[in-house]
């Protein structure tokens, strides 16, 4: 599995981005999707997750109501829109691909790509 984010760049203060991820493998319908950040200086934190089935979304309390999570299974590819973007938005962004399985955890990440919310 590879995982290629894109859409990252500098943005004003309450200005838009989104960002997408490229899955590259088999079965990324059976795959939770997850976005992460991670500023300097700071842990890594979960931003925004989807399911594998259902589609169901989950948001870390800081992007509630900013930010949207989707999914296209057909492209093989999850979207992260982040409206009304903060400073504190400002951070590497990673994508990653989870899958709870009999034999073990599959769990895959990208190599980032930068948000830089700034005036």
């Amino acid at each position: 599995v590879q995982l290629v984010e894109s859409g990252g760049g500098l943005v004003q203060p309450g200005g838009s981005l989104r960002l997408s991820c490229a899955f590259s493998g088999f079965s990324f319908s059976r795959y939770g999707m997850n976005w992460y950040r991670q500023a300097p200086g700071k842990e890594r934190e979960l931003v925004a997750a989807i399911t594998s089935v259902g589609g169901s979304t989950n948001y870390g309390y800081s992007v509630k109501g900013r930010f949207t999570i989707s999914r296209d299974n057909a492209k093989n590819t999850v979207t992260l829109q982040m409206n009304v973007l903060k400073p504190e938005d400002t951070a590497m962004y990673y994508c990653n691909a989870r899958l709870r399985a009999a034999v073990g955890l599959y769990d895959y990440w990208g190599q980032g790509t930068q948000v830089t919310v700034s005036s």
